[in-house]
């Protein structure tokens, strides 16, 4: 393959990585605390053996988004950085998305039956309600008590958590293991109870980006198809001469 056609094609394959990507992440435009991905590409140097750019997989773009008031009785929502820990079996995993129900074991739990741990509500509360501190209160015909606190697990790298599932992640060497804070100290992050987080994906600039990404990547086939007819008319005079 001549240089010409190897620099178009990799950005063919540049362009088709983020084309996965963006529509991915318009997908998903109306999860609660999905965030959407960035496709990392990176120049080849002097080092590497071939010409263009490589993808080198995703990277997560944290932004906050927008918090609305949902009326669930055990919604939460994180106002500012972080993630909530649950818990499944022997698993712990990270997420934003706080919408949570009672299970029948008295556990605050998301669909997938990831659970936040360390709380339990009894079957006698009739509410509850979690302050922006993360303390957990709960009314009963007895009266209010605080039965515990959610702590937010912070990450020195949080783009580069793994992805379980849209809105499940991992740690990973990258990210580097969890940190916990208590909420809502030294103008931290927070807790809002009653809302959630909509996805951070705005569907106007992630069509615009699609039809960015179609118009670089027609344009790197045209010159794929050059460097071949090029190639071609090459090889024809070798032979012809």
């Amino acid at each position: 393959m001549n240089r010409a056609m190897e620099v178009a094609a990799s950005g063919m394959a540049a362009e088709q990585a983020a084309l996965e990507t963006v529509t991915e992440n318009l997908a998903n435009a109306d999860v609660t605390a999905f965030k959407q991905a960035l496709t990392n590409v990176r120049p080849f140097g002097a080092q590497d053996a071939g010409l263009g750019v490589s993808v080198e997989g995703k990277r997560l773009v944290l932004t906050q988004g927008k918090l609305v008031a949902s009326g669930g009785p055990c919604d939460l929502a994180i106002r500012g950085e972080g993630f909530f820990a649950v818990q499944r079996g022997n698993e712990l995993a990270f997420t934003r998305d706080g919408a949570f129900v009672r299970n029948a074991a008295g556990q605050l739990c998301n669909s997938d039956g990831w659970h936040l741990p360390g709380l339990h509500i009894a079957a006698n509360v009739e509410q509850l309600k979690v302050e922006p501190d993360g303390h957990v209160a709960v009314k009963t015909a007895q009266g209010t008590a605080t039965i515990g606190r959610i702590r937010l697990a912070l990450f020195a790298a949080p783009e580069q958590l793994h992805a379980l599932t849209p809105t499940l992640f991992e740690a990973t060497a990258a990210s580097g293991a969890a940190t916990y804070l208590a909420p809502n100290v030294e103008r931290g992050p927070s807790i809002a109870f009653g809302m959630l987080e909509h996805a951070n994906v705005s569907i106007v600039d992630a069509m615009m980006e699609i039809m960015q990404t179609q118009r670089a990547y027609e344009a790197d086939a045209k010159g794929v198809q050059a460097a071949d007819d090029m190639t071609r008319i090459a090889n024809n005079l070798e032979h012809g001469s």
